[in-house]
């Protein structure tokens, strides 16, 4: 068989060198469903199509499911729609309101130094700020690099793992960037945006093109690049790309190298696993702060 890069047979312009194992069609992510032993496409998997040499339809495989085993959806991009649309909505909330909305939702809560209160966050049993800090953000270039990002990772992701896990990633990457930042930042420092989940999706996606044994430079040049930017550029914190990029990177390991039998409690188990990180990482600079 040739492995050479070719056209995926439903979408030309994305290349893949993944084939169906029935008709041997070329198949991308988004096309492709999980099987005993690799890949079918849709057709096969539905019945609607013969072998490699033209014979008789197979018989059905049951539903078909992405490489992940989520089940393939007719809109690939919705969740990364919504996500767009959540970060876009509080921004615009934050051009109205002005700074006092973005102290009270961003990670370290400085809000009441500012105004002269109690200084209130986290540590303070304010929590939510772990997930509302994901999606606020205050400078046009922040939310615009980091939503060009999210448009470009976020669908083929969704494609590939389905929605539910795809949110599951999302979440659990930007919650891996606040808890980071939260242990190790100077609270003065202050932190929001998706760049934590972002930089989840950017090692999700490595590790699905591992999986799919894709060419891995161009995504490790990107990562590669990224990193310079992170720790190269002054007021970027450093903490919340690092965290979201290895609890990324884990979770999408464990959705896609589950075992076929084991799936669903191998997947369950990772990000479970994931999130008891990120909260006993709470838990201990929650200690620290108020012991």
């Amino acid at each position: 068989m040739n492995d050479q890069a070719l056209g995926c047979y439903r979408h030309p312009d994305r290349e893949t060198g993944i084939r169906c194992t029935r008709c041997e069609r070329p198949i991308c992510p988004q096309c492709m469903v999980s099987a005993s032993v690799g890949f079918q496409c849709p057709e096969c998997v539905g019945g609607r199509t013969g072998g490699a040499d033209g014979g008789a339809p197979p018989p059905r495989a049951g539903v078909p499911r992405t490489i992940a085993g989520g089940a393939h959806a007719s809109d690939p991009r919705l969740v990364t729609k919504i996500l767009l649309g959540l970060n876009v909505a509080l921004w615009v909330a934050v051009m109205i309101a002005g700074d006092r909305l973005v102290e009270d939702l961003e990670l370290f809560g400085r809000a009441r130094l500012t105004f002269g209160g109690p200084v209130e966050g986290v540590a303070e049993g304010q929590w939510y700020r772990l997930l509302t800090s994901m999606f606020l953000h205050q400078a046009p270039m922040h939310i615009a690099f980091n939503m060009l990002s999210l448009w470009w990772l976020g669908p083929p992701l969704e494609a590939a793992l389905g929605r539910a896990r795809y949110l599951a990633l999302y979440l659990l990457a930007g919650l891996g960037g606040s808890a980071l930042t939260f242990l190790v930042a100077d609270p003065a420092q202050p932190s929001l945006g998706a760049s934590g989940a972002i930089f989840g999706l950017l090692g999700a996606t490595a590790v699905l093109m591992r999986r799919l044994n894709y060419d891995m430079r161009p995504v490790i040049a990107l990562l590669v690049l990224n990193l310079i930017f992170t720790f190269a550029w002054a007021n970027i914190a450093w903490q919340a790309h690092i965290g979201g990029l290895v609890v990324g990177t884990a979770v999408a390991y464990g959705l896609v190298h589950a075992p076929r039998d084991k799936r669903v409690l191998v997947q369950r188990a990772t990000c479970g696993l994931a999130l008891l990180v990120i909260a006993g990482t709470v838990a201990v600079r929650t200690l620290q702060l108020t012991g």
